[in-house]
């Protein structure tokens, strides 16, 4: 499997689809540009972020912003508030517990159900 190919499959921003699952994980590709997802955080779950191409802005409630870069990761931790953006298109990879609500508890205009983000 090739992510990038697999992002060809991905027509929306901020709408992450499974490509793949190991154990009780699983691997999501998503594209981001702009600044739509709201602060959220996972009560249960670590998140982990994996930049393919592009950069990512990395916001962590009461911490310093940082840029991820191509080949960066970061794993954000259970019950962190947290959201990204990106002023110019950043593809990523994700891997998340099969439990993970897309925008955790927070409902907004672009939150997707598992059912939404499947292959």
């Amino acid at each position: 499997m090739n992510l990038k190919n697999e992002l060809l499959n991905v027509d929306k921003y901020f709408s992450p689809r499974i490509i793949g699952e190991v154990n009780d994980q699983y691997i999501k590709v998503a594209k981001i540009k702009g600044q739509e997802i709201p602060w959220h955080n996972h009560e249960n779950e670590d998140e982990l972020f994996y930049i393919i191409e592009g950069s990512l802005l990395m916001e962590i409630e009461f911490q310093e912003d940082f840029i991820m870069q191509k080949g960066d990761f970061y794993v954000v931790k259970k019950g962190i508030n947290h959201r990204v953006s990106s002023t110019e298109e950043c593809l990523i990879m994700l891997i998340e517990s099969k439990t993970t609500e897309h925008t955790g508890k927070v409902k907004s205009e672009i939150t997707k159900s598992i059912d939404q983000q499947k292959y």
